[in-house]
Formats: C-alpha cells, sequence, structure tokens
C-alpha cells in the first residue's frame, strides 16, 4: 500500500488502526520477540474485558503478545525509539510521515502545532526520529568517493559589537562539517570535525573508506593532496580559476548537499546548536542517501532501523 497523507488518514485517526499499521509494517512475517529473538511462536493477549485501561482509568489501544520460548510480554514498541513514550502511536506516525516526505525537515514549533503536543514534546519526537535515520552499519565505502568540508553558522562579523568573534584571517569559530558522498551509490556520510586539516580529515576518511581501492574526486584544497597519494587516483576541480566539473570530476553533489542543509537550517529550524548539529547531519544524510525512494519506502526504512535506539530525553539534554 502506497502511504500518503489520503491512505494514512485512517491510521492517524484511529489508535487501534496505527498500532496494526507498525506491525504490519516492522513485523511483515509475524511477531518477532525483542527479548529472546524468537520468529513466529508469540501469541496475541486479548483483553479479559474487551479493553485494556490504565491505571487512571483512560483505555489503552496499546497491543501487547506473549512469547511462548521465554514467557515474556511485548509490544511492537519494544526496544525502538517509540518505547515508554506518552505520545500516541497516531501522532508518532503523523510525525513520521512529515519527515520522511519533508525535504527540508520539521522544525519542532511547526510539529507542536500540528499534533498538539508542547514544544520540548516535539523537539523530543524529532531527535528520536533523527537517531532511527542514522546509519545503522557503516560498511566500508568503495569507489569513487566525493570529499568536501564546509562551515555551518552565522558570520562571526553579524554578531553584537559586545560578543567577540573571531575573523576568517584567524580562524572562524563556524562549525566545521565534513561530507562524504560514494558517487556509485549515493550514499552521504557527514560529520562534525574539529579543523580541516591532513591529519583530522584523513583519520575521518579512512574510518569509513577503503582508501586503497577508490578514486577520490575534491576541490584543489592543499590538505587533500597528501592523503590523495593513498587512493588509486586523486582529481580534483580547481574553483579558483572557474573550474567546477572536469569530465565527471566535480563536488557538485556536496556542493548541493551544502545548500540544502544551510538553506534548511536557517529557513526551517532557524538555529541548530553545536551540540545537536550531528543529529541533523543524520536527518539530512539519510534523506539525501534515500532520495530515489518513495515515501512509503522511506517510512519502511526509519521503521526498520527504530529498533535498539531508544533515546532517552536525558541523554538528548546532557549533549
Amino acid at each position: 500500500m502506497e502511504l500518503n497523507l489520503s491512505t494514512l488518514a485512517k491510521h492517524f485517526s484511529e489508535e487501534e488502526d496505527a498500532w496494526r499499521l507498525v506491525e504490519s509494517l516492522r513485523w511483515p512475517n509475524g511477531p518477532i520477540c525483542p527479548h529472546c529473538g524468537d520468529t513466529g511462536r508469540a501469541y496475541f493477549l486479548k483483553p479479559r474485558n474487551g479493553s485494556r485501561t490504565t491505571t487512571t482509568g483512560k483505555v489503552s489501544y496499546r497491543r501487547w503478545w506473549k512469547c511462548k520460548a521465554c514467557r515474556k510480554q511485548f509490544s511492537v514498541l519494544v526496544g525502538t525509539i517509540f518505547e515508554r513514550s506518552q505520545v500516541s502511536l497516531s501522532k508518532w506516525l503523523l510525525a513520521l510521515y512529515l519527515m520522511s516526505a519533508s525535504k527540508n525537515g520539521v522544525a519542532a514549533n511547526e510539529l507542536r502545532r500540528i499534533l498538539g503536543v508542547t514544544q520540548p514534546t516535539a523537539w523530543f519526537m524529532l531527535h528520536r526520529l533523527r537517531e532511527a535515520m542514522r546509519q545503522s552499519t557503516l560498511q566500508t565505502m568503495h569507489g569513487t568517493i566525493v570529499a568536501d568540508e564546509t562551515w555551518v553558522g552565522g558570520n562571526p562579523m553579524n554578531r553584537h559589537n559586545r560578543k567577540p568573534y573571531r575573523s576568517f584571517s584567524t580562524k572562524t569559530d563556524k562549525t566545521i562539517v565534513f561530507s562524504l558522498v560514494n558517487s556509485d551509490t549515493g550514499e552521504v556520510r557527514s560529520r562534525v570535525v574539529p579543523n580541516v586539516t591532513g591529519h583530522t580529515l584523513r583519520k575521518a576518511i579512512a574510518e569509513q573508506v577503503d582508501m586503497a581501492g577508490s578514486v577520490l574526486h575534491t576541490d584543489a584544497a592543499m590538505h587533500y593532496r597528501q592523503l590523495g597519494q593513498e587512493f588509486i587516483h586523486h582529481e580534483w576541480v580547481d574553483h579558483s580559476s572557474g573550474e567546477y566539473v572536469r569530465g565527471d570530476v566535480s563536488t557538485n553533489k556536496l556542493e548541493n548537499y551544502f545548500s540544502q542543509l544551510k538553506r534548511s537550517i536557517d529557513g526551517t529550524h532557524h538555529h541548530v546548536s553545536k551540540e545537536h548539529l550531528h543529529r541533523y547531519l543524520s536527518e539530512f544524510d539519510f534523506r539525501l542517501s534515500t532520495c530515489k525512494m518513495s515515501d512509503t519506502a522511506r517510512m519502511e526504512r526509519i521503521i526498520d532501523q527504530a529498533e535498539g535506539r531508544r533515546l532517552t530525553y536525558r541523554r538528548v539534554t546532557a549533549a
């Protein structure tokens, strides 16, 4: 079934339908016990009086299962980013769809107005979804790798006169983002780095790329020259002389990525702190890496990756 606002309307309005939809997406072949991993031997626990209620007497639509192997109870939310959330699953589905379908992302205040929750709740929900978007297994990248970096943040010269700043001539205090994209697969990986020295960038590349089996494309920055010798081949374009494309050599994919990232931060989020920037990078990496997927497939991917990603509020606010 193609998932869009029209087809999801029923699941947004009916909490029980939302539970059934998430179960069908996460367990297409039947329930899987999160405690022992047993498949196909769990059975549904029907409410004794026709409906479940909480300790306060409120009706609960939570669907519980019991595993015949380990005899433990569980729901489809156990072990995922949704576990122990007080927000209804139908609201989670709407937030998930908005994050999957929106190219620029969703601001916390915007989600607050749409879902009717508080701003801290909306903010925490978005960070949980970004945790699910984070790449689960960082397999070594092979092929043609494009590398580039950018500076994220406001211009220090625009600050109030009473606040000190460092100009570009003495090294800016903007946050540096270093990104890699595999031209063959379209996968993007970004991280925050402290500086753009050859040592720092080589470490970031070596942790993710099979350097001896790949080709490197960069701009003409000198810090790429020495580490480029560890690749099969290193080619670059010289932006200072007006060269941006030479055959199949360019950094345009990452330039476009950086442009989208900055426009979204400026237009949608308005401000992103250095402490949480890496979470936003996971979101935009995921969105570009899956840009050829449908919204339905992207939602399914996020739900698949939600397992084992439980994120607590204390952990987020301590970042």
